[in-house]
């Protein structure tokens, strides 16, 4: 079994490895990042396994004026209890016109064979600028 240390950086790894996917349009490798039966839940929508995340995240014509975005994550508050983690972290994505969005992500992590994976992802939007790029979600 790895100690602390390696556990944190390899969920951390995680954590970049979806953001990375993400901002470039590589869905099917975000949906990587979660175990055969992860879910991600985001506002409007619950996706169950990497197949339904990639349909849900794909789902509907992008805006064509939204040619950059950049994921910004910070301070990961990571607790390992043996194969099972906990994380939470602040994001905020920047777009075309700046600033877009900002929210938390809200983390529970199962080690499987192929590494940590996303057990249960639940993106929650905080704040979203009234000429956002994106879909208007709901805030809290």
């Amino acid at each position: 079994m790895a100690d602390l240390a390696t556990d944190r950086d390899a969920i951390r790894h995680l954590l970049a490895s979806y953001t990375y996917s993400g901002d470039r349009g590589r869905i099917a490798d975000l949906a990587a990042c979660f175990a055969d039966d992860g879910t991600l839940e985001f506002p409007g929508a619950t996706a169950c396994g990497p197949d339904q995340i990639v349909a849900a995240l794909t789902a509907g014509p992008a805006n064509p004026q939204r040619t950059f975005v950049r994921h910004h994550v910070t301070n990961p508050l990571i607790e390992v209890d043996g194969n099972q983690a906990t994380a939470r972290s602040y994001f905020t994505v920047y777009s075309n016109n700046g600033p877009d969005h900002a929210g938390t992500y809200n983390d529970r992590l199962v080690r499987t064979a192929q590494g940590w994976r996303f057990a249960h992802r639940q993106v929650r939007i905080d704040w979203q600028r009234n000429d956002s790029l994106f879909r208007p979600m709901v805030t809290r």
